[in-house]
Formats: C-alpha cells, structure tokens, sequence
C-alpha cells in the first residue's frame, strides 16, 4: 500500500517537501494554521519563487496526490508518516532558536493521531531538542497507538530544493529504532536505489549535522572576506587568491567567493543559534569564534557602503544610486537578512535616492522597505544613476556589459559586490569600478 504522507508546516521547507514526495509517488497532505497560505497552495499556487516547485505544485494538486488542510484531526487518523517542517526563527532577546513553532506541531499532532506513525522532525533546531520532544510525543499520544520520533535534517538550496529533496546528496536518519529507520527508508527507496550516501545515527548527531555544515560554510565565505580586507589595502586580487585556494582538494573552491556576504534564512541565524546553545551546555567558548565569523560578514556591508560614499565624492546625499539585486542569492526571492536589501536601505538612510531592480525579489523587499524606489529592468535602474551596484549575482546582471549600461546611466561609476564582472573590460570603457578585495583609490 502507498505510504501516506503529511507534512506539518507549508512554508519553504514544507511546501518543497510535500510537493517533492507527491512526485516521488506518495499521497501526501500538506498542515498549516495559515488558512490563507493553504487557500493559495490548494489551489497551486506557490507563495514563493522556487524553480522547478510551480510545475510539481500544479501538478499534483491537480492529480489529487497532494492538497492542503488546517485540519490536525484529519491528518491524525490518515498519515502513516508525519514530516514537521515548521520554521524556527530567532529570538529577538539572546538569538537563540524559536522552538514554540515546533512544539506546538508536535503537541498538537501528538494529541490527533490516531494509528501507529512514524514522526519525522526536518527542522533545523538545537541540539537535544528531537530527544526532548520524543519524550512529549510519549506522554502526549494515545496509548493504544505507536508513534515514534526520528530527525531527518534537510540540506536544501534556495534555488535548487526540488533536486535536493529528490535526488539528495546525502541522507541523515536519526533514529532510535529499526522501525523508524526502515519506514524511511520506504520514503527514500528512490535516493537509496541512486546510491545517496546515507548516515543512520542518533539524534543528537543528526541535530548536529545541519548546523554544523551551516557553521562552516559561513566559516568559509567569512574566511575568503577576512583576506578580502587584506588585499583592500594592500593591493593583490581576491579571485586569483581564492582560485589558488580552491586547487587545494582539502579546501576546495565553493563557497570561496569574496562580496557581500551570506545572508537569507538560515546560516545567520543557525550560526547565531549555535553559539546560544552550546552557552546553555556550559560551553561558553566553543564557539568564541562564530561571533568573528557574524563580524566579518557585517562589515562587508559596511565596506559596500563606504565605497558607494567614496565614489560620490564621500556623499551620497541627494545622489540617484541603482541596485541591482536585493534577494540574499540569485534564483531566489527571499530578502530575509539580504546583505543587499542591507546596504540598499542604509544609503537611503544616508539620503542617497536608491532604485532597485531584482528579477524574484521585488515584492519581498518592498513589504520589508518600502520607501525604496522599486523598478521592473536594469535599465530602468539605471536610468540617470551616478552610482551603480551589483548586489546579487543573477546570470542577468553578470551578463552585463558597460555598452549596456552606458546610455542610461548618469555617471559610470559601478560598484562590483560579488565579484562577477570583467573589471579589465568595464575600465578600458571609461568606468570607475570598485570590488569586494579590492584595493580602490577615490583618487584614480
């Protein structure tokens, strides 16, 4: 018989996952509170932009395999697996992780099921967290009924989660029974069948994996920023040096690239959440040096917008500024925490007059700010600039040349924040450009 399927939490994670296994051939229901949230997917409508997730959506609302519900009860006597996908946000008095999300799913699914089932935790939450709430399941559940807890951390992309939960690069089962890890196996036959590598272990390993691959890939784009200070002041090139680094095969190049910074949903507040937790251990220096690696990531906004300040003769005050781009990475609208949107609204501040253009990310800045001027082209951005910045490295704005810019813009001064440009190509046509490890003299 076809597994049955509910995940509990319709945002980013919880809309791709449902989606993703009605496509992998399970019956699936979708759980959320937000009765408009599930008004909008129950009718294939994706409230966010995913490539690829639209199409999955649509098709298997239409199909019937997948739909939506506010409804526990129903779910409780249905699904013989249920995936908690709820967000765990930061807490504004000491940045730890918001578990209330969490906890009141796992409570209130306990009390509404109503056969044995597997509980499966996707979210990303501090370590001893799934041993804590399997401890709620037992007290909360039936007791005529089995439910079992496992952690499954997921490992999505922003622009890449339908392949990432279909054909993942790894899987992580933390299980406290062969039971439980045989029923995920069921769900993830097709990866297993694609020899995924697979990790069975505790829960406690499993809580761990997710944040400390965040860890160190926020480690990583800091470090690389770090040697970007170096060579703004004393000369050198932060892409050949990174190159250089990359050929070593114990370091590699991903993630190795210098700009603005890491931004969006999870590593700034999962490495923020981190160091909370192990404070609570008694580890109170453990991870001393996550708050060097938040420190650097935030003064290359502040480099971005003393740069824009020295190439308009140190004021940006009544000066027209174009960015393009203000979602955290291309492929993607999501603005949470945008290095971009950042350094976009602290010039306005500064009293410069700031136009944006992003391709997805539009609508989201402009509920977070919408003081900014908000435009559908790089052309219309740029339109009397004296200042340009690339922001985001969407294929649109990398693919960019100064022939493009030139008969809209004002003055031709650019700001390269990610390092995607031919510098070589935009000076020989007359520009002032700037870059993120780069020495630059005002002066010329």
């Amino acid at each position: 018989m076809t597994l049955r399927i509910s995940v509990i939490g319709t945002g980013y994670l919880g809309a791709t996952h449902a989606a993703c296994m009605a496509e992998l051939g399970f019956e699936v229901i979708g759980v959320d509170v937000d009765q408009d949230k599930i008004s909008r997917l129950s009718q294939g409508d994706l409230p966010f932009h995913e490539p690829g997730l639209p199409e999955l959506l649509v098709k298997h609302v239409r199909s019937g395999r997948l739909r939506f519900t506010t409804d526990y009860a129903e779910v409780g006597g249905w699904a013989d697996i249920h995936f908690i996908g709820v967000g765990t946000p930061e807490r504004a008095a000491d940045r730890g992780a918001d578990l209330r999300y969490v906890d009141a799913s796992i409570q209130s699914l306990a009390r509404h099921i109503t056969r044995d089932a597997l509980v499966v935790g996707k979210s990303t939450v501090p370590v001893g967290t799934a041993r804590r709430l399997a401890g709620v399941l037992a007290a909360e559940s039936r007791p005529d009924v089995n439910v079992e807890l496992a952690w499954n951390p997921e490992f999505l992309r922003e622009g890449f989660a339908v392949k990432d939960t279909v054909s993942p690069d790894r899987l992580v089962f933390g299980v406290d029974s062969g039971t439980a890890e045989a029923r995920l196996r069921e769900v993830y036959a097709r990866a297993l069948g694609q020899d995924t590598p697979l990790v069975v272990t505790d829960f406690e390993t499993a809580e761990l994996v997710k944040v400390a691959a965040n860890a160190f890939l926020a480690t990583k784009i800091s470090f690389i920023n770090a040697f970007s200070e170096v060579t703004e002041t004393v000369g050198g090139d932060i892409r050949t040096l990174a190159d250089a680094l990359g050929f070593d095969a114990r370091i590699g190049r991903k993630f190795l690239n210098a700009g603005i910074g890491f931004g969006g949903g999870c590593l700034p507040k999962d490495i923020r959440a981190l160091q909370t937790r192990v404070s609570e251990l008694g580890l109170n220096h453990t991870m001393d040096f996550l708050h060097n690696v938040d420190d650097i990531n935030l003064r290359r906004r502040d480099r971005v917008v003393s740069l824009a300040h020295q190439m308009l003769d140190n004021s940006v005050a009544g000066r027209r500024i174009a960015v393009l781009g203000v979602a955290f990475k291309p492929d993607s609208d999501d603005v949470r925490d945008s290095p971009a949107l950042d350094v976009a609204g602290r010039l306005y501040n500064d009293g410069a007059e700031v136009t944006v253009y992003d391709p997805e990310g539009n609508d989201n800045a402009r509920r977070r700010f919408p003081r900014l001027g908000y435009v559908d082209s790089v052309a219309d951005a740029a339109r009397d600039a004296d200042l340009v910045l690339l922001l985001t490295e969407w294929n649109e704005f990398k693919a960019l040349t100064p022939a493009d810019l030139a008969p809209q813009v004002r003055g031709t001064r650019l700001v390269d924040g990610r390092n995607v440009l031919d510098h070589a190509q935009w000076e020989q046509a007359g520009w002032t450009i700037a870059a993120l490890g780069r020495r630059f003299d005002p002066a010329g």
